[in-house]
């Protein structure tokens, strides 16, 4: 590691801390030619998951954008901001175990309503209505009865 103040990479690790996820590890160092101390962060570095949309576009999973749309779904219902950030967490280690890096926007869908389904009925059919397009009530009626 190069030392941001004299550029030499003479330097030592006099203290690493994981944090709380195990996502970073931070590490204290220290330069053995001009003794000053710094700090570095080590992350791992993901592979880009490609989402490919139903109309054969393609375009990198947004962790924000999945939210959005469960958010959406979730407005007055007792699914709670914890809830969803959970779902998306599932969701993504889920997703970066498949082989390959590509995946249907519809099986992200499945894997977000599967969800939603034990959660909370009601933001499970507006999630579902959205994700499957549904085009009148007779769809609406068909998820409702396989609910019931």
């Amino acid at each position: 590691m190069k030392c941001p103040y004299c550029n030499k990479t003479e330097t030592e690790v006099i203290e690493t801390r994981d944090s709380e996820d195990l996502a970073t590890t931070r590490r204290r160092r220290e330069c053995s030619i001009c003794e000053k101390r710094f700090t570095t962060y080590e992350r791992i570095e993901y592979v880009p998951i490609i989402v490919i949309k139903k109309d054969g576009k393609k375009e990198h999973f947004h962790r924000d954008k999945l939210k959005m749309g469960i958010v959406k779904a979730a407005e007055k219902t007792m699914v709670g901001l914890d809830d969803i950030e959970r779902i998306i967490d599932e969701v993504e280690r889920e997703l970066r175990s498949l082989e390959g890096v590509e995946v249907e926007s519809k099986r992200i869908g499945q894997m977000v309503a599967g969800r939603l389904k034990k959660i909370d009925k009601i933001a499970y059919i507006r999630f579902a209505s959205v994700f499957r397009r549904f085009v009148d009530i007779d769809d609406f009626e068909k998820e409702l009865n396989k609910l019931v």
